[in-house]
Order: C-alpha cells, then structure tokens, then sequence
C-alpha cells in the first residue's frame, strides 16, 4: 500500500536520500527545503520552496494540504542548521538562528500538519548523539546539541500527550553521517556511514517504527563512543 510522507531539509543529505529511496517504493513525498534546485518534480515526488521558521509559508503549504484532503503517514522532521563556533564567540542571533530551525521550527511544522496525520502515523525527528545525556561533547557546538537536546525533550512530551490518539513519535539520535554538513563543519572528517545508508534505515523505521517504539530517543551510531 502506497505511503504519503512529509520530509524537511529534503534539498541535500540525507533528506535528499530520502526523497530518492521513498520514489524508488513509489511512495508520494512532499519534499521541503529553502533551496529545491536538485529536486524533480516527478509523479511521486512534490517539491516545496520553504523555511519551516516561517510561519506563513507553513500555513500556505498546509492549506493546500487540507483542500486536498492530504492523509501523511509519516513525517520526517529532517532539517537542521548547524555551527561549530566557541560558545564565547557565539552572539545570541547565532544561537536562536539554531534553535529557529532544529527547535522551533520542527515544533511549528509538526503542530500545524497534527491534523493531516494519521492516527496511526509515526513523526520522526532527526536529532543528534550530542543531544543525549551522558553522551560525548564536543566543544563548539553548544547552540547546536543543545537545541537536539530540547528536540529530544520534546518528542517525549509529545508522545505522552499524544499517546491515547497517535501519532507516535520518535527521534533518532544520528552519529557522524558523511554529508555536505559535516564536510562544511569537520573538513577532512570522514563519518562511517554514508548519507544514502542512513537514509534507507530512516525511511524503514519511519513506516514501521512506530509498531514498535513510541516516545524513545534512539541512538543510531555504529562508533563507541
């Protein structure tokens, strides 16, 4: 049976992946991202110019969505921003520019697409192994693991508080994935696990994840620590 799935931050990496893998199972994608200039728009695939920090474009999109009577199964809170900056370096306008996109826009989308969600459907937010507790730190990047921090909180609140009625919800706490920002933030790092890997376990857990899990920060990284 043919899916419908929402996924952020679809222009590159691994939203980009995910975009290819779902088309491939012939699954109907509505791919956002500010920039769209790699993505087709094919007979699965719907891409969608957005900034999940604006409100507005969100309305505009979920509109459409509404008159189309528009049911997702699954929503991939994939986009994120990142920085690698000392904390004492970092300006206030650098640190809610992070958690304008990893935290509050991830909240702003899933809170206005609820309604176009199954009950049985699965909101997956892509989070980090440094917005664990107890995980490893890495100095520079206090704005960025700590909003996955607050992304991590969040998907447990909403499970509970959404547990009676669905969706489920989850994150996955991803370690290194080679992809366009971790070359831009670590240049020369090499990550285990490539951004199309990556992508093919996310687009499983998120149709059948939720059998299984409700409400759990999962860690997804092949290295100890």
């Amino acid at each position: 049976m043919s899916k419908t799935i929402v996924i952020t931050g679809a222009g590159r990496g691994i939203g980009f992946e995910l975009v290819k893998l779902a088309e491939k199972k012939e699954y109907k994608v509505y791919a956002l991202s500010r920039n769209i200039k790699n993505l087709d728009f094919t007979n699965f695939v719907y891409p969608i110019s957005i900034d999940i920090s604006d409100e507005m474009s969100l309305s505009n999109f979920i509109l459409e969505l509404k008159k189309e009577e528009v049911t997702i199964d699954a929503l991939v809170n994939n986009a994120g921003a990142f920085l690698n900056k000392p904390f004492s370096d970092t300006t206030k306008a650098e640190f809610e520019a992070i958690y304008q996109v990893n935290l509050f826009g991830l909240a702003s989308i899933t809170r206005m697409l609820l309604p176009q969600i199954s009950t049985k459907g699965h909101v997956i937010n892509i989070s980090s192994m440094g917005g664990i507790d107890g995980s490893v730190k890495f100095p520079g990047l206090s704005a960025y693991s700590s909003s996955k921090g607050a992304v991590n909180i969040l998907t447990e609140l909403l499970a509970e508080e959404y547990k009676e009625t669905g969706p489920v919800f989850n994150s996955l706490a991803l370690g290194a994935v080679q992809t366009e920002m971790l070359e831009e933030a670590f240049p020369g790092l090499k990550a285990p696990i490539s951004a199309e890997k990556m992508a093919s376990y996310i687009l499983d857990f998120a149709i059948t994840g939720q059998k299984y899990y409700n409400g759990k920060i999962l860690p997804i990284s092949s290295s100890t620590p």
